[in-house]
């Protein structure tokens, strides 16, 4: 069992006291490929996914001036596949807490784990018992009681405090996106396009939208981090909830503002767009933050489906 291990990571064996005579069949050794040979493979014009799947990497960083990591984030991905077809899952969540109200780091973990909680239970039956049943409600529905869920929850833990929520949820090729705040969601095309799915909930970005600020004037505004809503804030909230395709051969991003904010959108593509995959991808865009100074917690999620 110990020399099978050995083969298959490529360590050195023990050599036997009376080693057989090796067959000519079994002259033939194996070793691990390695990262440029993954690569050459994927690289292949030639290479078909026939299954359809969904792979995923996050980064996150507390950054360089911030003492507290205020954001939590989830990603989460399956595939159910089998002579009925095949079905993409994935679960992602990016939460910014509130800087300069008390228990941010504490909002921003329940919203994170509220959503996730009541997400995978209203699927629970529909991926994994036999007789599966399709949940009653739509999947905007879904995600809009969850964010109520997370609403209530975050009142009864940290009453006060607040936190930005993104939430995508991808079914197949359809993402829908549950959204509060100023973290940001991105998709991501392989023509060089990179466009913001989200609208940020900030007093810049409405100002900038009636035609008061100039984009390079809200990019450097003092109040550019002023939100008018965020989750845990008030009693009632409308989150904006919405589905589009997911983009093909593309990517799907999350991330808070401690990246999008510092990091310029062409600067990032390349990061993407030059990276071997995703989870490189995810750190180099984290350093990349960290490079400009890291004023803020930095959290971000890429997703691609193949196939």
């Amino acid at each position: 069992m110990k020399d099978f291990f050995r083969k298959l990571f490529g360590g050195k064996e023990e050599t036997p006291q009376t080693p057989p005579p090796p067959a000519a069949s079994d002259m033939a050794t194996t070793a691990p490929l390695t990262e440029a040979q993954i690569q050459s493979i994927l690289s292949e014009r030639e290479t078909h996914f026939e299954l359809k799947q969904l792979i995923a990497a996050a980064g996150q960083s507390v950054g360089r001036q911030r003492e507290l990591n205020e954001d939590s984030m989830l990603a989460l991905t399956s595939t159910l596949a089998g002579n009925s077809g095949d079905v993409p899952f994935g679960l992602y969540v990016v939460a910014d807490g509130m800087g300069g109200h008390e228990y941010g780091e504490v909002a921003s973990n329940v919203a994170v784990r509220t959503i996730a909680n009541y997400v995978l239970r209203k699927f629970h039956s529909y991926l994994f018992e036999i007789d599966a049943s399709s949940p009653d409600e739509s999947i905007q529905e879904i995600l809009t009681e969850s964010v109520t869920q997370a609403q209530r929850a975050i009142h009864e833990a940290a009453e006060g405090s607040g936190t930005t929520l993104t939430a995508a949820l991808v079914l197949g090729q359809q993402i829908t996106i549950a959204h509060v705040g100023d973290s940001r969601a991105y998709t991501i095309y392989q023509d060089g396009r990179m466009e913001v799915v989200t609208r940020d909930h900030s007093l810049v970005r409405r100002l900038e939208e009636l035609g008061q600020l100039t984009p390079e004037e809200a990019a450097v505004h003092p109040q550019r981090n002023v939100l008018y809503r965020a989750l845990g804030q008030g009693e009632i909230l409308e989150p904006d909830i919405f589905t589009l395709p997911f983009p093909t051969q593309g990517y799907l991003m999350l991330c808070s503002d401690g990246l999008w904010g510092v990091v310029e959108q062409q600067n990032m593509y390349k990061i993407i767009s030059d990276a071997p995959n995703l989870a490189e991808a995810c750190q180099k865009l984290v350093n990349a933050a960290n490079a400009a100074g890291g004023p803020d917690n930095i959290s971000v999620i890429l997703v691609q489906m193949l196939g």
